[in-house]
């Protein structure tokens, strides 16, 4: 190998640590920011709501990085949330007579919840590969049929679960073992999960392949349609899980359920690393993304400095920001 190419190499290798390294020290410098703007920061119990609350987006964004890395979109994931929350909370209104206010009518509704959220993946999937639909017309579609179909089903109000249900599964998102709450568990496992899949399992491998190349992926034995239709439908299903978790929370669906959180979880994705236009992803990079978006929100929310109401602004921003510096990035 000439010098030339070492130091070509070199210089890959020095810009991709570079890459790696930027959302933690992005996380490391607002963490001292939010110690600086309010000693509550540190306190256990505003680190502890941080994280739960960025559990739920970060499940999401788990299964929007295999989306993105395949060089697919999916706009539908909040509007998605509100349906399978307010069918979930109806299923278990309607068995309550039946099975009463027990483990088992709460657990029959989270099954039936992971089940709609398969079934709107793979629909959005079916759309995108099998259809043809470019993925950002398709999800769009979806996401106003998923968002309508719920304000149709609540007549425009809100869905809200029996009061004895809600007091079984409220440990669902206030519940922890050890002082970690069952949401930031679930986070964990989904992520070391989702990791794995990605980093080090043939499937992974073909997500990449596809994102990069499709054609070449075709013609190298890749199955790319089952492939491209399997990310949706784990997108599908981390949505569900986070919703499962997230109803008890409030223990009710409205149309503004989930409203955006499409929007945070493109967000955190591109934050974290992973290529927009497909071919590389990083699932710990999204988590960091997503608790890069919880900071900033609750330092605003402590800091008084910025209207909490312009976070939408600022999670846009970031991801205008982030894409430029992707582009930047590659070679010319």
């Amino acid at each position: 190998m000439s010098d030339t190419a070492l130091v070509v190499r070199e210089r890959a290798g020095l810009r991709g640590a570079l890459g790696a390294a930027g959302p933690l020290v992005a996380l490391l410098a607002l963490v001292l920011l939010g110690a600086a703007v309010n000693p509550a920061f540190l306190g256990p119990d505003n680190i502890s709501n941080v994280l739960t609350r960025s559990a739920i987006v970060g499940i999401i964004a788990v299964g929007t990085t295999f989306v993105i890395t395949a060089g697919g979109l999916d706009l539908s994931v909040g509007s998605m949330s509100a349906l399978i929350a307010g069918l979930m909370i109806l299923a278990m209104n309607t068995l309550l007579p039946f099975l009463g206010a027990g483990w088992t009518t709460v657990l029959l509704g989270m099954g039936a919840a992971l089940l709609l959220g398969l079934l709107c993946g793979g629909l959005n999937g079916l759309l995108v590969v099998k259809g043809g639909v470019d993925a950002f017309i398709a999800t769009l579609g979806t996401m106003g049929v998923f968002r309508s179909v719920l304000t149709w089903v609540a007549n425009g109000g809100s869905i809200s679960l029996d009061f004895g249900l809600r007091s079984v599964a409220r440990p669902i998102y206030y519940g922890g073992v050890f002082g970690v709450s069952f949401p930031l568990l679930a986070l964990l496992a989904v992520s070391v999960l989702g990791e794995v899949a990605l980093r080090r399992m043939r499937f992974g491998r073909h997500v990449a392949a596809i994102g990069s190349n499709r054609e070449v992926a075709r013609y190298s034995a890749v199955r790319v349609d089952r492939v491209r239709v399997l990310t949706y439908v784990i997108q599908g299903v981390c949505v569900a899980l986070a919703t499962l978790i997230y109803v008890p929370r409030l223990g009710a669906a409205t149309p503004a359920t989930g409203l955006m959180w499409e929007l945070e979880a493109i967000a955190a994705v591109v934050i974290g690393g992973t290529a927009l236009n497909g071919g590389f992803g990083r699932v710990w990079g999204s988590v960091v993304g997503v608790l890069i978006l919880g900071l900033i929100q609750n330092i605003l929310n402590l800091s008084n400095l910025v209207s909490p109401y312009l976070n939408g602004a600022f999670q846009g921003a970031i991801i205008i920001i982030a894409v430029v510096l992707q582009q930047r990035r590659k070679p010319r």
